[in-house]
């Protein structure tokens, strides 16, 4: 089962946005499992949220300041910058272009070990979106989409790696 930790809203930059986390504890190494969600090459094997996810401008790995391109079945494009990359704990990513809906978004991925062989992955998003004078009806739409996508593909990456081969080897 997922975990939901939900904060109504974080101070970043003197302004108050949006933050919801979630996470889960999956059956697989630290190491396999980041290094598994930061292959652009077997990306959508896993994420049902996604119909498209490649790395841009000749990168061929994340890394900090490397850029994504990722496509999702509704929201439509989103370009993004890793901010963070610390291999096999956490990466963090902020958008650089998007849907015309978010005037920001950033995003953390963390995995730490909590036993021999079992992984807790917390995904945590914030999120602004535009225009401002409609964020009080915004916010909580876009919100509760975002929180249950975050739910989804957390339950469907501890379904193919607990449940399918994509972490063994060929």
């Amino acid at each position: 089962m997922s975990r939901v930790e939900l904060s109504e809203a974080a101070e970043l930059g003197g302004c108050s946005v949006p933050v919801f986390e979630r996470s889960i504890e999956i059956k697989a190494d630290q190491k396999a499992l980041f290094e598994l969600t930061q292959d652009y090459d077997r990306r959508l094997a896993w994420d049902p949220f996604l119909k498209e996810a490649r790395l841009l401008h000749g990168a061929e790995q994340a890394c900090v300041g490397a850029r994504a391109w990722c496509v999702a079945k509704i929201w439509g494009g989103m370009e993004t910058e890793y901010v963070s990359y610390n291999p096999p704990d956490v990466v963090a990513v902020k958008m650089t272009n998007g849907p015309a809906v978010f005037d920001s978004f950033a995003g953390s991925w963390r995995f730490s070990s909590v036993a021999p062989g079992v992984t807790r992955v917390v995904f945590r998003y914030n999120f602004s979106s535009r225009p401002a004078w409609l964020s009080f009806i915004l916010d909580p739409v876009v919100h509760i989409d975002l929180s249950r996508n975050a739910r989804r593909r957390l339950a469907a990456l501890k379904w193919a790696v607990e449940e399918t081969s994509i972490l063994r080897p060929v």
